[in-house]
């Protein structure tokens, strides 16, 4: 039934959608996974998720959120209702996740633009963390996001989850000798390099995107565009993974470095045919590219009518977003009064 219903019926719960029992067990308090899709990622994969560590707990009550997933709708016995499920069958590299996108041939949308049918990445923060040196190391999520806290001679999980980057001498310093302003200033060299080659990742796309509308144009068939479009696939993809697995370039920078790498790869070999194909209909110069210099000239060349949508937005901040929120506000109240009397009983 969850599945079957609609974000907007939702939005009083989603207001404040994290509580104890998505990670802890009730009664116990023990780590639990409370999300069937992780459960049945694992069993895809044929491993037993019951068997996790406790160690291995404080990282994978992270990964019933902080991961690539899509939503089937072919599920059987589910047929129709987008069931959310993590394409972890084959492996949780960016290549066996699109190797398992490719086979059941899944795409979250075509482009409008070049034709190419799209995989759009969600966020892959925990198996791109898996592939770097803290999980090697066997550092959790926990111990850099809720690292250990005391107080009153008692040491706990701090529950404020944020960026290691806000308390370096409880999340970094631990195990790291260095300065703080020095351990600080790794992570955003780490993430300023990974950006520098995914902004030319992106401009590769960008080209091949225009490069394939000018050959439709010209009257490319679908038989001559297919390994185009899906190197285009492939290697947005990679430029989208590592953009989406937020901090990955630093959780992860090899790995990251490498996905790039081979996107910048796909990127070029789909230019190149491109180019060829391009010959063979008879265009033998570069393209007119377009100025989308800025955002706005981007969302003007796409068709974006972005005056419809800031007073769609608008009107969505004015008068539907209030009443959602009034709605969470009165279900929070509901939920004070029947805790403050369950315990007072």
């Amino acid at each position: 039934e969850f599945y079957k219903g609609k974000w907007a019926g939702k939005v009083s719960e989603v207001v404040n959608p994290i509580g104890c029992a998505d990670c802890h067990n009730e009664k116990t308090m023990k780590l639990q996974i409370s999300r069937p899709a992780l459960v049945e990622a694992f069993d895809a994969m044929g491993k037993d998720i019951n068997k996790a560590t406790h160690n291995e707990m404080r990282s994978l009550v992270c990964a019933q959120c902080h991961v690539e997933y899509y939503f089937d709708k072919t599920k059987p016995g589910k047929e129709g209702i987008p069931y959310l499920t993590f394409p972890w069958k084959d492996g949780m590299t960016v290549e066996d996740m699109e190797n398992y996108y490719d086979n059941i041939k899944f795409s979250d949308w075509t482009h409008k633009i070049s034709k190419a049918p799209m995989l759009k990445a969600q966020h892959p923060g925990y198996e791109t963390f898996k592939t770097g040196v803290h999980a090697d190391r066997g550092v959790s999520c926990a111990d850099c996001h809720m690292p250990y806290k005391s107080e009153g001679g008692q040491k706990f999980t701090d529950h404020h989850i944020q960026s290691p980057l806000n308390n370096t001498s409880n999340a970094c310093q631990v195990c790291h000798r260095e300065d703080s302003k020095k351990l600080i200033a790794n992570v955003y060299e780490r993430q300023s390099k990974s950006t520098e080659n995914r902004l030319k990742l992106e401009d590769l796309l960008v080209n091949a995107h225009l490069e394939a509308k000018k050959c439709w144009d010209l009257g490319a068939t679908e038989d001559q565009m297919k390994d185009i479009l899906t190197d285009i696939r492939h290697a947005q993809w990679r430029w989208d993974f590592s953009a989406a697995s937020h901090g990955a370039s630093f959780h992860a920078p090899v790995e990251i470095a490498r996905v790039i790498g081979s996107g910048l790869v796909k990127a070029q070999e789909a230019r190149l045919k491109l180019a060829r194909m391009l010959a063979t209909l008879g265009h033998n110069k570069p393209i007119d590219m377009p100025n989308i210099s800025t955002k706005e000239l981007a969302q003007e060349y796409i068709g974006l009518d972005m005056k419809k949508l800031r007073t769609e937005k608008e009107n969505f901040k004015k008068n539907i977003l209030p009443k959602w929120l009034e709605e969470a506000k009165q279900r929070e109240d509901k939920m004070e009064i029947k805790t403050t009397a369950s315990v007072n009983k």
